[in-house]
């Protein structure tokens, strides 16, 4: 599963790479650990618009929600399963670019996982990558507050991160430069369930 990334880059940095605006700049704050429980506000680019950069909380409300408590269970979404759960089937056309620079993963040193080793994974040259999100927006009836949320895909680990996320064996959905547009524009959700970018880790 994917609990903690970064994204430290500049908001220039993300603009130039992703050919679009970041749309509240004073609300843009670059994290070395960005903790999904916390709920945080991320830089993500949805298919609702395709050329600005807005800042969603992670933690998917559907809009039937009756209140907020569900983001505690839509931080992920499995790719296997996410046509069929109440919860994110009505937002897997609802796609979107969550925008980061690297995310951190914990291996299991012994049998119950009381040893665990950190890692932070990036893309060989530490350049910025894309999520597979999914994304929602829910009013809040007591103060008419629309709130946009996403949740990152997740997908049966590749090899290399086999070896790292060893106890559950799962990794978020890491888009290409390619396909990017592919997943903005609704491609077969199952089409992206291979994921073979190149990634690097190191102990921290």
């Amino acid at each position: 599963m994917c609990f903690h990334s970064k994204q430290t880059k500049k908001a220039t940095e993300l603009e130039n790479r992703f050919n679009a605006k970041i749309l509240n700049p004073n609300l843009f704050a670059p994290s070395n650990d960005v903790n999904a429980f916390a709920f945080p506000l991320n830089p993500v680019i949805s298919n609702n618009n395709k050329n600005l950069i807005e800042l969603y909380r992670w933690g998917l409300i559907p809009n039937w929600a009756k209140d907020i408590s569900i983001r505690e269970y839509t931080l992920n979404a499995k790719i296997e399963t996410i046509n069929e759960k109440p919860s994110f089937k009505n937002s897997v056309n609802k796609r979107c670019l969550i925008l980061a620079d690297g995310f951190y993963e914990w291996q299991w040193l012994d049998y119950k996982g009381k040893k665990k080793q950190k890692y932070l994974i990036t893309l060989p040259d530490n350049e910025l990558f894309a999520f597979g999100g999914i994304w929602s927006e829910w009013v809040d009836n007591s103060t008419g507050e629309i709130i946009k949320t996403y949740s990152i895909v997740t997908t049966e680990a590749n090899p290399f991160m086999a070896e790292i996320h060893n106890n559950k064996k799962r990794m978020p959905v890491i888009l290409t430069k390619e396909n990017e547009s592919e997943w903005l524009n609704n491609k077969d959700i199952n089409e992206f369930k291979n994921c073979n970018v190149d990634l690097k880790a190191e102990k921290v």
